[in-house]
């Protein structure tokens, strides 16, 4: 295969995995640029974190073609393997080293002799130093990934892909990653990651939507949401449950989605909407707790997608 485009880091061509009877992913183009955040996004199953696998060299497509830093994924995944770094579902820290030994550990593997200012970097990066001699297994969950994160830089990687980091991760600390993760990112590092959060693939440079193996739609959050159809009106009611039935059988509302104690109502006309919403609340005897137009999410948009598909 020929390198690619030096602007591109990753460039995938008609890629597609079965697993047995179950294809994974099926013909997916796919390319990123250097110095992006990129977001491959979706539910589980969609095949998200067998892109991740097939880019990093643990799995082979069953056919197409892909390269990562210009390299053949089949034929120079060895090079791929010493330029790149990957962070999984599972990282692998070892409970009983401390926060320093393990950053050590994953130094060696990777080859870097000359590591201790690196890793006094990286633990600042972190916000970790406090912590350097804390056995792994003592840390929270949110701490374990920052952690992980730094033992996927130790090495100064080019590009680095993150298989859904901040999933079982508190709310507090997958801000406090993704901070981070803006830093790496102005760095000059290129990150792919995955994420079942389309909240969190609002901050990307770019996002997949994928479902089934496949992408739906590749471009910036903010072109994604062009996408929607109809405006979204926002409905909170305490009987959000029974609302919805009532909602979805209402002349005029072309779909409704859930949200918790969140109603989302596209229709074509915002205004026209939210009067036949409320009298249609009153009729029912519904409270109303707000009511009004917001901007579509991410969220909105991909429900619509694969109602459509």
């Amino acid at each position: 295969m020929s390198k690619t485009n030096d602007s591109f880091v990753v460039k995938t061509t008609g890629i597609s995995k079965s697993f047995g009877d179950s294809s994974a992913v099926r013909d997916v183009n796919l390319s990123v640029r250097a110095g992006e955040m990129f977001g491959l996004v979706g539910p589980d199953g969609a095949g998200k974190s067998t892109m991740i696998r097939m880019l990093c060299g643990i799995l082979f497509p069953d056919i197409g073609e892909a390269s990562v830093l210009g390299l053949d994924i089949r034929s120079e995944i060895e090079t791929i393997k010493e330029r790149i770094g990957y962070l999984s579902q599972r990282f692998s820290l070892y409970g009983d080293l401390t926060v320093d030994e393990n950053i050590e550990f994953f130094a060696e593997i990777h080859g870097v002799d000359d590591y201790s200012e690196r890793r006094n970097e990286l633990l600042k990066f972190v916000r970790m130093t406090e912590f350097r001699d804390r056995l792994a297994d003592n840390l929270s969950g949110g701490m374990k990934q920052k952690l992980a994160l730094a033992c996927t830089l130790i090495h100064t990687p080019a590009l680095i892909f993150l298989d859904e980091p901040t999933v079982g991760v508190d709310p507090v600390s997958r801000r406090d990653f993704w901070l981070i993760l803006a830093d790496v990112v102005r760095q000059g590092i290129t990150v792919v990651m995955t994420t079942p959060y389309l909240d969190e693939a609002e901050r990307c440079s770019r996002v997949a939507l994928m479902r089934d193996g496949e992408i739906l739609v590749c471009n910036t959050p903010s072109n994604v949401k062009k996408l929607m159809k109809g405006s979204v009106i926002e409905v909170v009611t305490p009987q959000s449950r029974t609302a919805l039935n009532t909602l979805r059988s209402t002349e005029g509302i072309i779909e409704v989605q859930a949200f918790g104690d969140r109603l989302n109502a596209v229709v074509d006309d915002p205004s026209h909407g939210i009067e036949v919403i409320t009298r249609k609340f009153k009729e029912a005897g519904f409270e109303i707790e707000s009511v009004r137009k917001i901007p579509p999410a991410l969220e909105n948009v991909f429900i619509s997608l694969v109602r459509g598909n």
